[in-house]
């Protein structure tokens, strides 16, 4: 057998089975809309923190439980006391010191085992309201593989623990408890069985439309498309009795990549809650990422009722406390996320933010969302690399420096940029892009300056007087025409003997008020070539004049280079 036989052999997809349908035929989800932020449940605390490879300490779970507070979290899994003696001190903590609001939920994880359930109460003695949240597998292969039993052994398991947790919470009156059961595995347990087992469990808590219990459907490996999920999330919603008494929760994971997509349709799909943890972190690929899916409801116009305004404080402890780096293209609030590169992206960019108003829907080329709504900086959302064109460049210059390149100016300075962004390798700042353009196009100085002018109008045409140095030498020179920069083109040519046109022409303040410095930036046809020059001034008249030598001391430049080459 050759290599590539046994690469074949190997990566075979002939041992994997497609999921099953669901039996629904009338389905509802496809046409609805989300149009209101689930509860929301965080499980950043839940047993082993999420598979980490160094569980938190108490103190790191201090943290994340004073950052779950502050983004709004009204449900919060606090762990698993009775597997773990960190998460038990840290259950007692939390009641002995009062730290738990009296708008929140703590919730605590168990099997649907006796002495852990048991475990479990004591860890919460003394809290004023908490959710005990018990669980078992339910999944044909772990029916057949893992524990050997039919459906009526998993059932009475599911059955006991419900049993267990009722009697346990009889014996701490003093505490409003809130049941929870999660069928594990529900995405890959028959839906029929599903439902089964699930009203074996509500026929012993018997909830009511005001002591409701709380039903989660894990998607404990994700194993198909989010609209499979969707299916049987609404035919569990459609087929379960009490349904006016229980609420019915999510859980995906993220196998396939679609946890969040999975949870919305499931929201869709008939859903109240949703469980997940900030940036996706869980076992595998992770659980669903509260902060995607919150962000998503944002940019749809809907309240997510989370406080996500500040990403680099919820970047920063959630890395420091599970020490898992962020990718910088993480949806929403990765570091690149609203950064262009491209050039044609960043003209549309600068074009759609220019147009942009207050009292408007937000309608900007490529920013789904105004970065400034998490406390990003424009600054960082056009960087230009040797990928970037003119808009880039133009952006730069307009946003850090006050400068209005006009578009034939944008295009040769964007080809400086590029050539040095090539040479240095990476990002080009807005330091070196201003340096860059005053290097190549204020050229006011040498070898022409302008040291003065008189400029007269006979009530038909202006007529002005220059005064220029030219390498030392001070020359003064006239002329006459249809505004300043006519009248001096047409002194320049008299004393030159050169023909002179000027093919465009614009200016600018750069700030407001009667003392702002102007900025002017002209483009020549001087002998069939097209030179452009730029300069500034307090006097816009100086600064046109000034650009226009500009131009001319960059044209004999080059000629000069062009004559020393041949």
């Amino acid at each position: 057998m050759n290599q590539q036989e046994s690469i074949v052999k190997r990566f075979d997809h002939r041992k994997y089975r497609a999921a099953p349908a669901v039996p629904i035929s009338d389905r509802q989800w496809p046409s609805r809309r989300i149009e209101q932020a689930p509860t929301w449940a965080s499980v950043d605390l839940r047993d082993g923190n999420q598979a980490l490879l160094e569980p938190m300490n108490v103190a790191q779970k201090r943290r994340m439980w004073a950052l779950l507070l502050k983004l709004g979290f009204k449900q919060i899994e606090i762990g698993f006391p009775a597997a773990s003696q960190a998460d038990y001190d840290f259950a007692r903590w939390l009641v002995e010191e009062d730290q738990i609001p009296d708008d929140v939920q703590v919730q605590v994880l168990v099997q649907a085992r006796e002495a852990l359930i048991a475990r479990t109460f004591e860890a919460l003695k003394g809290v004023r309201r908490a959710i005990v949240h018990v669980y078992n597998s339910t999944s044909t292969v772990q029916r057949e593989r893992v524990f050997g039993m039919e459906r009526d052994g998993v059932t009475n398991i599911a059955v006991c623990g419900a049993e267990w947790v009722k009697e346990q919470a009889g014996n701490y009156p003093e505490t409003q408890w809130q049941f929870q059961y999660s069928p594990e595995s529900f995405t890959n347990t028959e839906m029929d069985y599903a439902i089964e087992v699930c009203e074996a469990v509500l026929d012993v808590w018997r909830p009511t439309p005001v002591n409701k219990c709380i039903i989660n459907l894990p998607a404990t490996v994700e194993s198909a498309t989010p609209n499979l999920f969707a299916d049987q999330v609404e035919y569990f919603c459609t087929h379960i009795s009490r349904r006016d008494s229980i609420i019915v929760s999510l859980h995906t994971h993220n196998d396939r990549g679609c946890a969040v997509a999975a949870a919305e349709l499931g929201l869709m799909a008939g859903a109240d809650r949703v469980e997940g943890t900030l940036l996706g972190n869980g076992e595998r690929t992770g659980n669903m990422d509260v902060i995607t899916m919150a962000m998503n409801l944002y940019s749809q116009g809907i309240d997510p009722e989370l406080d996500l305004s500040n990403p680099d404080e919820i970047i920063r402890v959630a890395t420091e406390c599970t020490q898992l780096p962020v990718n910088p293209r993480h949806p929403w609030i990765g570091e690149l996320v609203y950064t262009a590169f491209s050039g044609s992206h960043q003209d549309a960019i600068r074009k759609c933010l220019r147009q942009q108003r207050g009292n408007e829907p937000w309608q900007v080329a490529y920013l789904p969302i105004d970065p400034a709504d998490l406390g990003r900086d424009y600054r960082a959302i056009i960087r230009v690399n040797s990928q970037s064109g003119k808009g880039g460049v133009a952006f730069v210059l307009e946003r850090d420096y006050g400068l209005n390149l006009p578009r034939w100016m944008q295009g040769e300075l964007a080809v400086l940029v590029q050539q040095v962004s090539e040479a240095q390798g990476g990002v080009v700042d807005g330091k070196t892009i201003y340096q860059l353009f005053v290097d190549h196009f204020v050229k006011d100085r040498s070898p022409v300056t302008l040291t003065g002018y008189q400029l007269d109008n006979n009530g038909s045409r202006d007529t002005i007087d220059v005064h220029i140095n030219t390498q030392g030498i001070a020359q003064a020179i006239n002329g006459e025409g249809e505004g300043a920069i006519s009248a001096f083109i047409d002194a320049w040519s008299r004393h030159s003997g050169q023909s002179l046109k000027v093919t465009d022409y614009s200016e600018h303040a750069l700030e407001e008020g009667t003392d702002a410095e102007a900025i002017a930036y002209v483009q020549l046809e001087v002998a069939g070539r097209r030179i452009s020059g730029a300069a500034l001034d307090h006097d816009t008249v100086s600064a046109s004049l000034k650009a226009v030598i500009s131009a001319l001391n960059r044209d004999g430049v080059q000629v000069a280079e062009e004559q020393s080459v041949a």
